[in-house]
C-alpha cells in the first residue's frame, strides 16, 4: 500500500534544494563564462563590422525569453502566494519591455535616428536604466526571500495584483523612455556618435557595482534553492555583461560590444531553461498524483483489492460488452462466515486482518486477466467474471473457498467452527435478445442490478445449507429489456 500513500505537497522552484549535480552544473557554467570573458576582455575595444540584423535578432530573442520567465514567475505567484516570485516576475517583466523600447530607438535600425523621438544619448541611458533596473529587483527579491512574511498573500489578492504590478512595471518603463527620448538634451552625454564618453565610465560604474551588489546579497542570502543558485549564475553573467559592453570596450559594434551582449542573451535564458524543466518535471508529478488519487479512489482503503465504487462501474461495463458480444458474464457473491462473532471474539484488529487475508487468498484465486475481485462492505465480496458460464464460474468459486480454508485462520467465535471460511453465490447471465414475456417484470431495475440480486439469492442457498459452500442452484439471468447497449 505504500504507492497508495498520500500525494505528496507540490513544490515549487524557490523552495526545491540546489542538488549537488545542479551546483556542479551552475559552478561549470561560470566557470565557462570566466574563460570566455578572460579571452574577449584584451580584444574588447577592437571594431568589428556593423551588423545591423545583431540588434533586433538579439533583442528580440531577449525579450521573449524575459517575457515567458515572467510570465511563467507570474503564475508560480499566482499558485504560492509568495512575494518574491512576485518581484522577480515584475523584474523580468521590466527588462522585456525596456529591451523593446531599446529596440525601437536603436540608430539605424528602423530610422535613422531611431523612433519614438529618440536622440544620440537615448540608447546609451536605456541601455543603463534598463541594467541598473534589473539588480534591484534581485536585491529585493534576496531580501523577501530571508523575510518571515514572503508568503503570507492571501490568495483572493494574486491576480489584482500581477494587474497592478504589470501596469505599473508599463508605467515606470514609459516614464524612463520618456525622459531618455524626450528630454535626452537634458542628460549628461555619455555617448558621441558610437563611441563612449568619459562621463560614461562613472555611469556604468554606477550600474557595474549595482549588479555586483545583487550577486553579493543572492550569495549571501545563502543560494539554497535552485531558483536562488541560477539567479546568483545570470547575475555574474550580468556582471560580466556590463563589464565587456560598457566598461572594457570603445563603443558600440566593438567586440565587448557583440560578446557582452550574447552574455546578456544567455543570462536571460538560464532562469527560462530551469522554469521549463522544472514544469515539466511538475506536469509529470501532477500525471502521477492523478494516477495515484484514481487508484486511491477505486481501491478499498482496508484490503487493498478493489472497491465498491469500481465494482459497480465494471459491472455496467461488462454488462454492455457482455450484450454487444452477446456472452455470458458471471458474478459471484462471498461472505465470510460468521464473520460477526469472529470480530466479536478476537476483535477489530484481527478482524480487519482477517478481512485483508481472506482479500488477498480470493483475488489470488483468480488467475485471469479481465476478473475483477472487490470488497462489497463489511465482509462481503464480489468477484466478476466476464465471459463465463455457469460451469466455470462454480469451478473459480470452488477455487476461492479453497484458497480461504487453506489460510487456516482459527476462528473460534462460533460453535463448531475451527476456522474462517467462506459461502458463495454464484449466478451467470446468458446476454442474448429480451424474451418479450419476461421482459415486462424487468423493466423496473437496471440488469446489473438484476444479476447482483441473483447472485445474493445464490449466496443465501449456500449460507442456508450450512456455509462453506458454493451455490449457483441453477440460477441465469437473461437480459429481459435491453434490445440495445448504451
Amino acid at each position: 500500500m505504500a504507492d497508495l500513500a498520500q500525494p505528496e505537497q507540490p513544490v515549487f522552484l524557490s523552495t526545491v534544494p540546489a542538488a549537488p549535480r545542479q551546483r556542479r552544473l551552475a559552478y561549470a557554467v561560470v566557470m565557462l563564462s570566466v574563460v570566455i570573458f578572460l579571452v574577449a576582455a584584451p580584444f574588447a575595444k577592437v571594431q568589428l563590422q556593423r551588423v545591423w540584423a545583431f540588434i533586433p535578432a538579439y533583442e528580440s530573442a531577449l525579450v521573449i525569453c524575459d517575457l515567458v520567465t515572467a510570465s511563467l514567475l507570474f503564475g508560480q505567484f499566482h499558485s504560492f502566494h509568495v512575494r518574491s516570485l512576485y518581484v522577480l516576475a515584475c523584474g523580468y517583466l521590466f527588462t522585456a519591455l525596456t529591451a523593446c523600447v531599446h529596440l525601437l530607438t536603436f540608430p539605424g535600425v528602423f530610422d535613422t535616428g531611431g523612433m519614438l523621438g529618440a536622440g544620440p544619448q537615448t540608447t546609451a541611458w536605456l541601455y543603463m536604466l534598463w541594467h541598473g533596473g534589473f539588480p534591484l529587483f534581485v536585491i529585493a527579491y534576496a531580501l523577501l526571500r530571508r523575510s518571515a512574511t514572503d508568503d503570507v498573500l492571501p490568495t483572493r489578492r494574486t491576480s489584482l495584483m500581477i494587474v497592478l504590478g504589470a501596469l505599473l512595471v508599463l508605467a515606470v518603463v514609459v516614464a524612463l523612455a520618456l525622459v531618455a527620448t524626450r528630454y535626452h538634451d537634458m542628460l549628461p552625454n555619455i555617448m558621441t556618435a558610437d563611441r563612449y564618453t568619459p562621463f560614461m565610465l562613472s555611469v556604468v560604474g554606477t550600474v557595474w557595482c549595482l549588479s555586483l551588489l545583487a550577486l553579493v546579497v543572492l550569495w549571501y542570502g545563502g543560494a539554497r534553492s535552485l531558483l536562488d543558485l541560477w539567479l546568483v549564475v545570470v547575475m555574474w553573467v550580468w556582471v560580466v555583461d556590463v563589464a565587456l559592453s560598457a566598461m572594457l570596450n570603445g563603443g558600440r559594434f566593438d567586440v565587448g560590444f557583440y560578446v557582452g551582449r550574447l552574455y546578456g542573451l544567455l543570462a536571460s535564458s538560464f532562469v527560462l531553461m530551469v522554469l521549463l524543466a522544472e514544469s515539466g518535471m511538475m506536469y509529470s508529478s501532477l500525471l502521477d498524483m492523478m494516477e495515484r488519487l484514481r487508484r486511491i479512489n477505486l481501491t478499498d482503503g482496508l484490503t487493498g483489492i478493489t472497491n465498491r465504487r469500481a465494482f459497480d462501474a465494471e459491472l455496467l461495463l461488462e454488462w454492455r460488452r457482455a450484450l454487444r458480444g452477446h456472452a455470458p458474464l458471471a458474478l459471484l457473491m462471498i461472505d465470510v462466515d460468521y464473520f460477526k462473532a469472529y470480530n466479536d471474539t478476537h476483535g477489530h484488529v484481527a478482524g480487519d486482518s482477517c478481512l485483508r487475508a481472506v482479500a488477498q487468498a480470493l483475488a489470488g484465486a483468480s488467475h485471469r486477466a479481465g476478473d475483477m475481485v472487490a470488497r462489497y462492505g463489511g465482509e462481503e465480496f464480489v468477484a466478476l467474471l466476464p465471459q463465463t458460464g455457469l460451469a466455470d464460474a462454480e469451478l473459480i468459486a470452488q477455487r476461492m473457498r479453497l484458497a480461504v480454508a487453506d489460510l487456516g485462520i482459527p476462528h473460534g467465535g462460533a460453535a463448531g467452527w475451527p476456522q474462517v471460511t467462506v459461502s458463495i453465490g454464484v449466478v451467470s447471465a446468458s446476454c442474448r435478445a429480451p424474451d418479450a414475456e419476461a421482459g415486462q417484470a424487468a423493466q423496473q431495475q437496471p440488469p446489473s442490478t438484476l444479476l447482483v440480486e441473483a447472485a445474493d439469492k445464490a449466496l443465501y442457498v449456500a449460507k442456508s445449507s450450512g456455509r462453506n459452500r458454493i451455490s449457483a442452484n441453477g440460477l441465469r439471468v437473461q437480459d429481459t429489456h435491453a434490445l440495445h447497449p448504451a
